[in-house]
């Protein structure tokens, strides 16, 4: 378990995603946010399509709000509270995309640099995946590069899923990515490389993506609803959407041959728009197609 240290009130002397008390170690860690002067609950822009979609329509870009939830702390609570508020707002959201909710499919592609996650979708599995929306990060701390060990704040890089949620997290509802993979335990440092990667609300992160509570509300809806079918959520992580000209510019030879792999997986993405086949080879690196 990581140590705690002092935060604002809402978070004070926790680790950031203490799952549950049935989920007790942990390595992202609390931290207080930057202000952030965020929009009323419910607003969200639109702006043309992003992540290589060629779609005429505006892709809606749902920025942090102000927002936070202080209802019931049980579980079913929180989920309920979800489901009243935004159950009509996420299946319009798919809807304006031509997908119908749940969807049969279901990827979310975050990039460090500009904090967004964008969240696409097929109506089959392995279908062609519309961009539904882009979802603007709260916080987010490190820098760009991988995560290869415990304590070292960063988010991961590279191709994963979700594999755990905890409706009574600390930090109001979480989502854990599968973080470290094949690819991580073979580049990482020996020893601990640290875990419970969460995608969550509260806006609080040190190794993790936080959202504020009305954002994740939306997202757990979507993601929930494809773990209900026992169905995985991709999740694809880069350091920018501008990988080319990141790679030009880095000195690192590893660093290089690192983003180059990733690189090769997002234009595939950019080109096919399908949930991407992912192997790791016996040096660590990805194969995608």
């Amino acid at each position: 378990m990581c140590p705690s240290f002092l935060q604002s009130a809402r978070v004070a002397l926790f680790c950031l995603v203490l799952l549950s008390v049935a989920l007790p170690g942990i390595s992202c860690r609390a931290q207080q946010a930057p202000a952030t002067g965020g929009a009323k609950p419910g607003s969200g822009s639109a702006s043309p399509a992003v992540g290589g979609s060629t779609a005429a329509r505006s892709v809606p870009v749902r920025e942090f709000t102000d927002w936070s939830y202080d209802g019931g702390d049980s579980s079913k609570a929180r989920v309920a509270a979800a489901h009243t508020a935004k159950d009509t707002e996420v299946q319009k959201l798919f809807s304006d995309a031509g997908v119908a909710f749940p969807p049969g499919d279901l990827v979310l592609v975050g990039y460090k640099k500009e904090r967004d996650v964008e969240v696409w979708a097929a109506a089959k599995a392995g279908g062609k995946l519309e961009h539904i929306a882009t979802y603007k990060v709260c916080y987010a701390s490190g820098g760009l590069g991988p995560k290869r060990r415990e304590g070292d704040y960063q988010v991961p890089e590279g191709f994963y899923e979700l594999d755990y949620y905890n409706s009574h997290s600390l930090f109001y509802l979480s989502m854990r990515v599968n973080y470290p993979n094949a690819s991580d335990r073979k580049l990482g440092k020996k020893g601990s490389l640290g875990g419970d990667i969460m995608i969550h609300g509260n806006c609080v992160s040190i190794g993790c993506l936080a959202m504020t509570d009305e954002r994740i509300q939306e997202l757990w809806i979507m993601a929930k609803a494809m773990d209900d079918r026992q169905k995985r959520v991709a999740v694809y992580l880069f350091p920018t959407r501008d990988m080319d000209t990141l790679i030009a510019g880095e000195a690192s030879v590893e660093l290089k041959e690192f983003w180059t792999n990733l690189n090769q997986g997002l234009k595939l993405f950019a080109a096919q728009k399908r949930r991407l086949k992912v192997r790791v080879d016996e040096k660590g690196m990805y194969v995608v197609e």
